[in-house]
């Protein structure tokens, strides 16, 4: 806490050193509200094991020891770097008083300060980094006590009318009715009254001309004699001409006179000539219209067949619209992969395939063979006799021997995908022994992706 107090006081020094610089960005007087957290349990760790340690340990920051209030504050300039503020403070909190029971979240904690915030840039500038302290009281129930906020912060102004501040603080209690804790807000303030215009300097009074002076018709400090456009106002380095879009380049001059552009395009913006919202100088595509991830081209179609490959489930195959951009599998290749499936046969309660199996495998092996996008999934089912795990293992195991089968037999194993699904999704009764029968199946399943 100490090493904060003196970092506190080394930036006040430094910014009386940088008063001098700008007289001009007083604060106005400003209301403000904040939404703000408390946190006791950080506070309370800084306070027992320092900021470090509190950092170091990530007591600090915690959102769930936080509780969340309202507060209202008052802010005026007392120069061009500092700023006073007197702030009322509202939450609901279990708050920690030494030697009592806990209260409970139910209860209102109000607290009152009055701070000076020291800024390291004055309010001319749209962001400002501020160090603040003051002196506050606080009241929890029928108990009182005096608090010392100390913080840190950020102001972002919004042409000098409004403001956003960013503050996090170290509230520690210098009664035996308070407690330390840390204290974050975000907030907004807006000025009150009207601004004080500056007093007119006085001037002295023209001196007796001896000549008639130099006509200036529009009155825009360019005699008409050097005014390319004497009867409108300008400005001097476009030779009295005006430049409604403040594009550097003057109305005369301009074929876009209320649209910033380019020189380059005659004072108009770069054309989009396609229309989709990406300029013809980074647009790939200027004439047709697309979107940005592909430079303003459209989404491609690599296998030309109408499916977008975003939306193209086989981008490099051509099929059709209907089933995802994949060819639809023939009616005669699926009745054979389903026959095949449903002759597929092994010891009882192992998973040694069958030799009757080998003509309808062979048939799929054929298939794959001479279809070589085409994938296949092989899914294990037994039914609910003896125990899950042991008939999950079993299902996988199966299902393993039949794509080993295929891998046998000259299929790439990148095409092949085997699962165990147990006792899941039966199809038949299995209180009838016909109904387990139809549940120990493997099923085949042809895909394309």
């Amino acid at each position: 806490m100490k090493k904060l107090l003196l970092l506190c006081l080394a930036a006040q020094g430094l910014v009386q050193l940088c008063m001098a610089q700008d007289n001009d960005y007083i604060k106005r007087p400003a209301l403000g509200v904040h939404f703000f957290f408390d946190d006791f349990n950080g506070g309370g760790y800084v306070k027992k094991f320092g900021l470090n340690r509190a950092i170091r340990d990530k007591q600090i920051g915690k959102f769930s020891s936080m509780s969340p209030g309202l507060a209202i504050n008052y802010l005026k300039g007392i120069s061009p770097h500092l700023d006073l503020s007197a702030g009322l403070a509202g939450s609901f909190v279990d708050y920690p008083i030494t030697g009592k029971s806990a209260f409970g979240n139910d209860n209102l904690l109000l607290e009152g300060d009055v701070s000076v915030s020291a800024k390291m840039l004055t309010d001319k500038y749209w962001v400002t980094p501020y160090l603040s302290a003051g002196l506050g009281a606080s009241k929890y129930k029928g108990y009182y006590g005096a608090i010392v906020p100390l913080g840190v912060g950020l102001q972002v102004n919004f042409y000098d009318e409004a403001y956003l501040f960013i503050n996090s603080q170290y509230r520690f209690g210098l009664t035996e009715n308070t407690s330390n804790h840390l204290y974050y807000s975000i907030g907004v303030a807006g000025n009150i009254g009207a601004k004080k215009e500056p007093k007119p300097l006085a001037v002295a009074p023209p001196p007796i001309p001896v000549a008639e002076p130099p006509k200036d018709r529009d009155n825009d400090g360019v005699v008409d004699s050097l005014d390319a456009c004497p009867d409108t106002p300008g400005m001097a380095k476009f030779n009295g001409c005006p430049d409604t879009d403040n594009d550097g380049i003057p109305d005369k001059d301009d074929k876009c006179p209320s649209i910033a552009g380019l020189a380059r395009y005659q004072g108009c913006p770069v054309p989009d000539r396609d229309k989709d919202g990406i300029n013809d100088e980074e647009d790939k595509c200027p004439d047709q219209p697309g979107v940005a991830r592909y430079q303003g081209c459209p989404v491609p179609d690599r296998d030309k067949d109408g499916v977008n490959d975003e939306e193209d489930k086989c981008p490099d195959l051509a099929g059709d619209p209907a089933n995802g951009g994949c060819p639809v599998i023939k009616e005669e290749v699926v009745r054979k992969i389903e026959y095949a499936a449903k002759n597929i046969f092994f010891a009882s309660g192992k998973y040694t395939l069958l030799a009757k199996s080998n003509k309808g495998l062979n048939e799929v092996v054929k298939i794959l063979n001479e279809n070589k996008d085409l994938k296949l999934d092989i899914d294990g089912y037994t039914d609910n006799t003896g125990k899950a795990e042991k008939n999950q293992v079993l299902s996988q195991n199966r299902a393993d021997a039949v794509m080993k089968y295929f891998v046998s037999k000259g299929v790439d194993a990148s095409r092949l995908q085997s699962t165990g699904h147990g006792v899941d999704s039966p199809i038949a009764d299995n209180k009838t022994a016909a109904g387990r029968a139809k549940n120990r199946r493997v099923e085949l399943h042809l895909k394309y992706y």
